[in-house]
């Protein structure tokens, strides 16, 4: 159930059975020649939207932009600082715990968001939990979880098994599959030369261009298709709601 699609009534009644809440989260960058440049906002936000329906959770809305400053030198790209993707990611929170929500399941679509949702989460506990400030009532728990929608034992066997080392690290064959399948009047045909790009490491937006040309790193997206983009929500959205159910029913 979408948080947008509810009235206030609803949010009230959905409070009275459960705190738990799931939170889309991406970016919007280039992915390549055939890539979509929402690709990870519209992973994280179908996969998230699949996760509620199995786990009858609340989805709240995508956060849609993410930190991605390495990708500013392709048009189209569109980044947060991570200090202002901290700042978002903390008042969708606090605003939400406000009316009652305790447990935030963040499913993530970039790996570029990784390290700035961890730094964000401390930020809102430290406000919270009173390490800054008043110190809140003792049991007054409020958690969040990050979780990337591609993470997990079974996606890990799939992408093995399907695109082995053609997998890559960005511009990945199953995230095209993923939007292929979603969308599969934004297929793209585009030439992919050479059909797996070369991996490694960079220092910022320039460096990045230079070394990866065409966008991609390590990965072959022209093996991507529907059928297979299939195969890996359709993995992803079980496991996921096993992850948020166990993340619900911790204690300790």
């Amino acid at each position: 159930m979408l948080l947008q699609h509810q009235t206030w009534q609803e949010v009230e009644s959905y409070l009275m059975r459960s705190t738990g809440i799931i939170m889309p989260i991406g970016s919007t960058e280039q992915h390549g020649p055939n890539g979509l440049i929402g690709t990870d906002a519209i992973c994280a936000e179908a996969i998230a939207r699949g996760v509620g329906e199995a786990a009858d959770a609340m989805v709240g809305p995508t956060i849609g932009v993410g930190m991605a400053v390495h990708h500013m030198g392709f048009a189209g790209s569109m980044t947060l600082r991570p200090s202002t993707l901290m700042a978002i990611m903390r008042d969708y929170v606090l605003s939400l715990a406000r009316h009652g929500f305790r447990r935030f399941f963040f499913i993530n679509g970039h790996g570029g968001n990784i390290a700035t949702c961890s730094a964000a989460f401390y930020e809102i506990y430290a406000e919270w939990e009173g390490a800054i400030g008043t110190r809140r009532a003792e049991g007054d728990d409020l958690r969040c979880r990050l979780a990337n929608w591609w993470d997990g034992k079974a996606m890990g066997a799939l992408s093995k098994e399907v695109f082995g080392d053609d997998e890559g690290s960005h511009a990945t064959a199953s995230e095209v599959s993923v939007t292929q399948f979603l969308l599969p009047e934004t297929i793209k045909q585009a030439q992919i030369d050479p059909p797996r790009a070369p991996g490694g490491r960079f220092h910022g937006p320039a460096d990045y261009r230079r070394r990866f040309p065409d966008g991609r790193i390590g990965s072959n997206p022209g093996l991507a298709s529907p059928e297979k983009g299939r195969r890996f929500y359709e993995t992803s959205v079980p496991e996921l709601a096993k992850t948020y159910t166990a993340f619900l029913e911790e204690k300790v």
